[in-house]
């Protein structure tokens, strides 16, 4: 063999390793961004789960208030079924876009909920009102560490995605899209969690 045939043939082995590389990274980006979803999803229904239990015990308080205590079981149920089909998909920008609705939606209700609930001394005082709004509150805080680490994620994939030369090959790998990032209406929501006391 002749030695422009061998450099022809080290060259071509090296392309196709560079492009092999391009491949397991976009694998592993994509992969990471969704065990971040994954994390998120834990917070969020460790939430939606502490909202009932919130609810009945608010509810030998408010008898008159049901209208409120059930607008925010609404808004639970209907976010815990958003992210379950978010769940599915989590780099899909509708799927990201109908979540941030709901939370938005859940999020209201329970400052609704909040408000109505400064007019009940007793409730506020009440010990398992007390645990429960300290869980909440714990568990927004992990939300909020967990939507950072997705939208966090979610950047670095669509960083080397549309970056050249990965670009060239992101099509032909299945990767045509970008990640959604996990972003909410009110840009103060991201910022902090929402405060809920009893």
């Amino acid at each position: 063999m002749s030695i422009s045939t061998i450099v022809t043939l080290v060259i071509v082995v090296a392309l196709i390793f560079y492009v092999i590389s391009i491949y397991n990274k976009l694998v592993a980006l994509k992969n990471r961004f969704q065990n971040a979803f994954a994390q998120i999803e834990v917070q969020l229904k460790r939430r939606y789960d502490l909202i009932p239990n919130l609810v009945e015990t608010a509810k030998g308080y408010m008898a008159h208030e049901r209208e409120t205590l059930e607008a925010v079981i609404a808004a639970r149920n209907s976010a815990l079924s958003v992210l379950k089909s978010a769940a599915a998909n989590p780099g899909n920008a509708d799927a990201m876009q109908s979540l941030a609705g709901a939370e938005n939606a859940l999020a209201g209700a329970l400052g609704r909920l909040n408000v109505v609930m400064e007019a009940y001394p007793d409730l506020k005082a009440n010990q398992n009102m007390m645990q429960l709004s300290e869980e909440l509150i714990s568990t927004e805080n992990k939300v909020a560490f967990s939507r950072q680490a997705f939208n966090d994620s979610v950047t670095e994939y669509n960083s080397y995605r549309q970056s050249f030369p990965p670009v060239v090959f992101a099509n032909l790998f299945g990767h045509s899209t970008d990640a959604k990032l996990l972003e909410f209406e009110d840009r103060a929501a991201i910022q902090q969690a929402p405060k809920v006391s009893f």
